[in-house]
């Protein structure tokens, strides 16, 4: 499954009638001059890559060097984000959930594409796609090899339906090596697929 973001080129793709007309809107409003493509990929790349996901990875920066907020963030994660200034719709009904060597989490919504927006921005095309929200729960452990992820066999995976009445954020475990990091420094490590669970924390963002 290809996960690469958002790709305008649809030519050959099958899409639903909802995206046909997002489409055709689009080529519209370029062709009248009211869009600028290239303005609109930048766009879209910030909400999906850097604005949104930077929330979420001062959330888990900040559970990572703080117990007292980890555990908060355990209780009730709305709240827990919420004092960090990321609310709003579609974020509204929060769920931490915490990695651990035995116990990995991954999220799919095999509805649609609920998404915790306030932390995590726009959702992958990925992330919508029919293969993924339908693979995910059947195949998990496949799933996340072909996003380059082989967990040891040891490793429960345990996959979580987002609604629209609750959303999760996928705390991963925190890399060996990195006590000495501040929180800015640690943020840089957590990318955003790793906060839905089909990568590991590690390498800059």
């Amino acid at each position: 499954m290809p996960h690469d973001g958002h790709d305008h080129d649809h030519e050959g793709s099958e899409l639903s009638p909802l995206a046909l007309r997002v489409k055709a809107l689009e080529s519209l409003l370029v062709e009248k001059g009211y869009v600028d493509p290239a303005a609109l990929d930048v766009l879209i790349d910030t909400y999906e890559n850097k604005v949104g996901p930077r929330n979420g990875a001062r959330v888990v920066a900040k559970a990572w060097v703080d117990p007292a907020y980890a555990a908060w963030l355990k209780r009730d994660a709305t709240s827990a984000i919420v004092s960090l200034g990321y609310e709003g719709r579609q974020g509204e009904h929060m769920v931490a959930l915490f990695n651990t060597p035995q116990l990995h989490n991954m999220v799919v919504c095999t509805l649609c594409s609920c998404y915790p927006w306030p932390v995590l921005g726009l959702p992958p095309a990925w992330y919508k796609s029919m293969p993924y929200r339908s693979r995910a729960v059947i195949e998990p452990r496949a799933v996340l090899a072909e996003f380059g992820l082989n967990l040891p066999e040891t490793t429960e995976i345990r996959v979580w339906d987002s609604t629209a009445e609750v959303r999760y954020l996928v705390i991963p475990m925190r890399p060996e090596n990195t006590g000495g990091l501040g929180e800015d420094e640690l943020a840089a490590l957590i990318s955003r697929d790793s906060m839905i669970g089909t990568a590991l924390a590690g390498a800059a963002a």
